[in-house]
């Protein structure tokens, strides 16, 4: 099957979309809590590239489907035939990616890597067009984009891929402080979020800006949910997402954490950071979403202004538990067995877990605490 490129990550909402590379890693790359593109330069690739891509799939596609056929499926993907292809010794990732698109739909397309509308307007309309030319049924276009970037485009330059099909863009936004974007080296201040995000508003095209609780550590906490909250009202993005912070070894965050200059906070302070964040949220009607397996309460999901109290009571509610049943849902959820408070409530697992948290108390929470560490950093 045919060859194309894909990069190496896309935001946990676009699981179900198409994955078309239309620029290679990041153009900013310092960010220090960030791993991903650590030694990869950036270059953006040419309309000619991603058309080649385009047709690449094309094939893919068709050969996926006649694949059906022959297992007498009249064409439609299934988990059979999905199964078939990841078991095929010939088959390579891209070929499973493309099945796995299709099997769910075939409807939506994010375009890698970190900040894809740094290309040429023009360049981006044109690329867009062809996914929409070659695949019709296609519904949302979604990219990662850089607020930096939102500010050197104009809201028409928006409009138009808007109208060139593309209908939301994903921002790493992680913090409102400027004292916390200085310390992390984001390469933005907050009002450039705020410039580039009222753009993209002002145009149509969707917005999601993702948050980073605990980015601050132990000395910005406050300032950090604080200011967060004040960027997030003036802009009013349709979407806020949660990425609680996990410090991965080789950034250089880790380091400044190794020399004692960063103090990370622990989960309860990361719970009562994001509490004091929501209670700061005014007059926006924003979706907050906690859909990341680094975070504690995955269950945190409202819009405003309806939700916010569901969303404190939340909040709340884990709070006022015990030290040992935080314990236990804590453990509980970095080793993947909750999903919710409520799951607190089954016997089985709550002994397991009560019994493993016992021990911990003999041996010394330190240990505990490292451990939490250790089953967080494998889900980055």
């Amino acid at each position: 099957m045919n060859i194309f490129e894909q990069g190496p990550i896309r935001p946990p909402s676009e699981a179900k979309s198409l994955l078309i590379r239309v620029t290679r890693n990041c153009p900013w790359n310092k960010c220090a809590f960030c791993h991903t593109y650590r030694g990869a330069a950036f270059s953006l690739r040419t309309v000619e590239e991603v058309k080649k891509d385009v047709a690449a799939i094309v094939n893919v596609a068709g050969k996926i489907k006649e694949r059906s056929r022959n297992m007498g499926f009249g064409g439609a993907i299934n988990e059979a035939v999905v199964e078939a292809l990841h078991k095929d010794p010939t088959s390579r990732n891209t070929d499973c990616s493309v099945a796995a698109w299709l099997y769910f739909g075939g409807k939506s397309v994010f375009l890698q890597d970190a900040d894809s509308l740094i290309a040429k307007t023009d360049d981006l309309i044109k690329i867009l067009q062809v996914i929409k030319g070659q695949f019709p049924q296609i519904d949302r276009i979604t990219s990662y984009c850089r607020s930096k970037t939102a500010c050197r485009k104009s809201i028409e330059d928006f409009r138009r891929l808007r109208e060139a099909g593309l209908s939301r863009i994903h921002v790493g936004f992680e913090s409102g402080s400027d004292s916390v974007l200085q310390e992390v080296r984001k390469g933005v201040t907050a009002r450039e979020h705020i410039e580039g995000g009222r753009r993209i508003r002002e145009s149509g095209i969707s917005l999601c800006l993702y948050v980073m609780p605990g980015l601050g550590g132990v000395s910005l906490s406050r300032d950090h949910a604080v200011e967060t909250a004040r960027v997030l009202n003036e802009i009013n993005p349709q979407f806020i997402r949660l990425r609680s912070l996990a410090v991965k070894k080789g950034t250089v965050l880790h380091d400044l954490m190794e020399q004692g200059t960063f103090t990370p906070l622990d989960d309860d302070d990361v719970i009562r950071e994001i509490r004091l964040l929501i209670d700061r949220l005014e007059g926006i009607n924003s979706t907050v979403v906690s859909d990341h397996i680094l975070n504690l309460l995955e269950e945190l999901e409202g819009t405003f202004p309806k939700d916010k109290g569901k969303l404190l009571n939340c909040i709340d509610r884990y709070l006022s538990l015990s030290d040992d049943d935080r314990r236990i849902y804590r453990l509980g959820r970095r080793k993947g067995l909750y999903r919710s408070l409520d799951d607190l409530s089954d016997r089985g697992a709550y002994k397991v877990l009560k019994d493993l948290v016992d021990s911990y108390g003999r041996r010394g929470w330190e240990h505990f605490d490292k451990d939490i560490q250790k089953h967080s950093g494998q889900f980055i």
